[in-house]
């Protein structure tokens, strides 16, 4: 396959950036997205320039690294894959493909193609967690969950927190992400000791980041590579609603 690349090139947060455009003259249908990157980046390197920064790590669609937008798509044109797991032969011979980082003003541009996603790091710090001591592993197994909650927190769970849910959103809201790592430990009975704490918390430091609110566009949904749904946002905002009027009284006692 010969491509032709238009890639967006920025030295930093500072830099205003730009497209440079790129030959790829031998792609192989069976390479994935990212070792198309790396072909390009070889050349680009044997002919003393830049190499495209992107960013990576496991490659098997599991650890949320390789966050990019493909042709105005975050993680490209096949739903429910990451840029990792998307193959060559998702494109024609001759296509030309435009590659951007996530546009996000609360992730801004590090270098080329990666962008700063601390913010999702503090809104886990925010509550992400559970501090209190639940036992060992076959203490877990002692306790009753029901099928549904366990399948629900399950699907949770598998949020990888790549951002594409924020690229995607005309919002740039990261309540996708946010509901999927509060309902994952809200649904378990491990959770309930921290649940109300979570939400505020965890909603709290969203919008102190800079990410916008959600207004049901469901963008997100359709663009996050593990098929999250939208209805973890509807759960989120009925723990918050019930956390906040718990903590009205407690509130009203230290005035």
């Amino acid at each position: 396959m010969r491509l032709t690349l238009h890639v967006w090139r920025q030295a930093s947060s500072r830099d205003t950036g730009r497209f440079e455009t790129f030959d790829a003259p031998d792609v192989s249908e069976h390479m994935s997205f990212l070792e198309m990157l790396d072909v390009v980046n070889e050349r680009i390197t044997q002919e003393g320039g830049e190499p495209i920064a992107f960013e990576h790590d496991c490659r098997e669609g599991i650890c949320g690294s390789c966050g990019m937008v493909v042709n105005g798509r975050p993680h490209g044109p096949q739903s429910l894959t990451t840029a990792c797991q998307l193959h060559m032969r998702s494109f024609n011979d001759g296509d030309e493909i435009w590659i951007e980082p996530w546009r996000a003003n609360s992730f801004p541009v590090i270098k080329d193609l990666v962008v700063d996603r601390s913010p999702f790091d503090r809104i886990i710090e925010a509550g992400g967690y559970i501090s209190v001591r639940t036992g060992s592993a076959p203490d877990g197994n002692t306790f009753p969950v029901p099928k549904q909650f366990a399948d629900e927190a399950f699907d949770a769970a598998t949020c990888i927190g790549c951002g594409a849910c924020v690229a995607a959103c005309p919002n740039a809201s990261a309540m996708l992400f946010t509901s999927a790592k509060v309902a994952h430990l809200g649904l378990l009975p491990q959770g309930q000791t921290e649940r109300w704490d979570r939400v505020l918390g965890m909603v709290e430091t969203h919008d102190e980041e800079g990410f916008g609110n959600c207004t049901n566009h469901g963008a997100c949904q359709n663009a996050c590579p593990k098929g999250i749904s939208v209805d973890y946002i509807a759960r989120l905002n009925r723990d918050l609603v019930k956390a906040t009027l718990r903590a009205r009284p407690a509130e009203a006692k230290d005035a």
